[in-house]
């Protein structure tokens, strides 16, 4: 009999999880209105009672317009259930320092809820490396080619990104991921109930209206924003500076992340969240300043973070200046599959 090694840690960010995100809820404004209600007279109310002020007129909205975001959201329900889509994911097992045994079976100190009975023995280095020895007999795949020994692990921090440790004849993968000073095993398997229950998203009705120019205020160079996530550690993450638009004639702001790529991260809530929308929040990708640093949101493309689909994903919080007073009636609705 092989002893347990620690107890199952991923119920940890199962507890935590449902604290954050009650606490984010109740930030944003949910409770126990229906989605209908959006459109009841005064229902992007302020936190006082007082009713918003009425929206501007929509811009007109053209077939070729409705034509383009239905193909975003094709490819948009396509990604998320990609075989390696957030939607396949099946664990989530923080790791305490030293060397631990997992797999399915109930011996091992972290049990996974798919996948080979042992996988072999992880080990969390002081240092923060990572080095895997696998189960004798056991086939795996390390980046995509056969792995025949023990190996280091590259966690997602890493420039190169994360090891892909390949199982199940390539239907799961386990990734090693850190958030904070903590770290995790993330594993995905193409035939997660999440991926093969997927129901559609719903959405808000196309709408030009919701295409807003914004202008772009650069940060000094360097700034970073402390953006706190659903498993309850916060990072600074870099913040070039934030966009800022105008609806209904009041001017609203939306600090901007950026994640090393071509776009702009946004990461925000607005009175929908609770009220038809997911409650904690919402992205948006944006393009990267243009000539006089404008910038074009798109809030039809507004999408639920990977949490609405799983249980199991790490996923970033609106920060307290990203709390808008504004219902933005576009985009994706909450998912109404289970997780």
């Amino acid at each position: 009999m092989r002893l347990p090694t620690m107890p199952p840690l991923r119920l940890l960010p199962m507890v935590l999880s449902p604290i954050v995100f009650c606490l984010v809820l109740a930030a944003c404004g949910g409770g126990e209105r229906s989605e209908s209600d959006l459109d009841a007279p005064g229902a992007a109310a302020t936190a006082t009672g007082a009713a918003a002020e009425p929206q501007a007129p929509s811009k007109p909205t053209s077939a070729a317009f409705v034509g383009e975001q239905q193909v975003w959201r094709e490819e948009r329900k396509t990604n998320l259930t990609k075989p390696d889509g957030w939607t396949s994911l099946v664990g989530l097992h923080w790791l305490d320092p030293g060397p631990h045994y997992f797999g399915s079976e109930p011996d091992n100190g972290i049990r996974l809820a798919m996948g080979p009975g042992h996988f072999g023995m992880i080990d969390l280095k002081k240092d923060g490396s990572v080095r895997f020895v696998p189960e004798r007999g056991t086939a795996f795949t390390l980046d995509d080619q056969p792995l025949k020994g023990a190996t280091a692990l590259r966690i997602d921090t890493d420039p190169a990104g994360p090891s892909k440790l390949g199982f199940d004849e390539g239907k799961g993968i386990l990734t090693v991921i850190k958030r904070g000073d903590r770290y995790a095993l993330r594993v995905k398997h193409a035939d997660a109930p999440t991926r093969s229950g997927f129901k559609d998203i719903p959405y808000w009705q196309a709408d030009a209206g919701w295409v807003v120019d914004s202008k772009f205020v650069a940060h000094p160079p360097g700034k970073t924003i402390a953006i706190a996530n659903i498993v309850g550690t916060t990072e600074q993450v870099p913040n070039p500076g934030y966009v800022e638009f105008e609806r209904d004639g009041k001017s609203y702001r939306i600090e901007a992340l950026d994640e090393g790529g071509d776009e702009l991260f946004l990461v925000f809530a607005d009175r929908t969240n609770g009220h038809g929308s997911y409650g904690a929040g919402r992205f948006l990708d944006a393009p990267k300043p243009g000539i006089g640093g404008r910038v074009m949101l798109d809030f039809n493309k507004s999408y639920n973070p990977p949490c609405a689909f799983t249980a199991f994903a790490t996923c970033p919080l609106p920060p307290q200046e990203n709390r808008l007073d504004l219902a933005i009636t576009a985009g994706e609705k909450a998912y109404a599959g289970a997780h």
